[in-house]
């Protein structure tokens, strides 16, 4: 079970990397409009906010490499679980007030992750 969970810990954080991306670099692109499901003039008119939102969604993948990397298996476990359960709170919270299809990209593989981990 442990090879699992950090398998899923470490896709959560690629994912998080990939949606920073989009939403930073390729909101008003084709593939961003395509995937987001937006027409150019209202992904330009929210390209800032996006980029905020892809830049915290960096910083969660970020946070979730540095516990898969922390030497300290205690520490490194609290840090996996704190930012695991602050992409579900915002995956369900996007999922409320978005899509529900984010349920399924964001959340869902988080509490996948989560409960290999226990």
């Amino acid at each position: 079970m442990k090879i699992l969970g950090l398998t899923l810990v470490a896709i959560v954080a690629v994912q998080h990397f990939f949606f920073m991306y989009l939403e930073m670099y390729l909101w008003t692109q084709p593939t961003g409009l395509r995937i987001f499901r937006n027409t150019f003039e209202k992904a330009q008119e929210s390209k800032v906010l996006a980029a905020n939102q892809g830049l915290y969604n960096g910083f969660l993948g970020a946070g979730l490499l540095w516990g898969l990397f922390q030497a300290n298996e205690v520490f490194a476990y609290q840090i996996k679980m704190f930012f695991l359960i602050c992409v579900i709170i915002a995956g369900f919270y996007g999922a409320y007030s978005v899509s529900r299809r984010i349920f399924f990209i964001q959340a869902l593989p988080a509490i996948l992750a989560v409960v290999a981990m226990l």
